[in-house]
This record gives C-alpha cells, sequence and structure tokens, in this order.
C-alpha cells in the first residue's frame, strides 16, 4: 500500500492526461478536462479499489484513463525531479 505523500512527488507533466490550468484547483495538476485530481484516482487503487469501483466514484473517467494513470504514477513514484 502506497502513502498518500508519496503522490505529492510525482511530476505528472510527460502525462498526456494531465493538465495544469493556472487559477484551477490553485494549479495542482487535475486530469485533463476536469477537476479530478490523479492522486486520489491511484491512491484508491492502491488501497485496494478496482477500476470498476474508481469508475463508480469518477464515471466521467474510461477505464483506460484509469489504468493509464495508475501505470504512470506506478512507473514514476519515487524519481527525482529535474
Amino acid at each position: 500500500m502506497a502513502n498518500a505523500e508519496t503522490y505529492l512527488e510525482i511530476d505528472w507533466t510527460d502525462c498526456a492526461l494531465i493538465e495544469r490550468v493556472p487559477g484551477k484547483v490553485s494549479g495542482r495538476p487535475l486530469v485533463r478536462g476536469t477537476r479530478i485530481l490523479p492522486g486520489g484516482i491511484v491512491n484508491s487503487y492502491d488501497m485496494g479499489e478496482s477500476i470498476a469501483d474508481i469508475r463508480e466514484v469518477w464515471p466521467s473517467l474510461s477505464a483506460a484513463w484509469i489504468e493509464h494513470l495508475i501505470e504512470f504514477a506506478h512507473a514514476h513514484r519515487g524519481q527525482a525531479h529535474p
């Protein structure tokens, strides 16, 4: 199980599904076109929720997008930021 703090360290810059919009949720990384923080999705998965469970909470996201966010986060967890 991952610590929620871990996701604060992920550099989401290279993830095509993430955007930062100045003034929108304080410029934090968001799933493109939404106000959804990617860390919430990844944390839910790491706490044992299935992709289907996560889609119930965030029905506007496809299973493919959810899987991509989880895979990206797991691949970039704990890497140094440039």
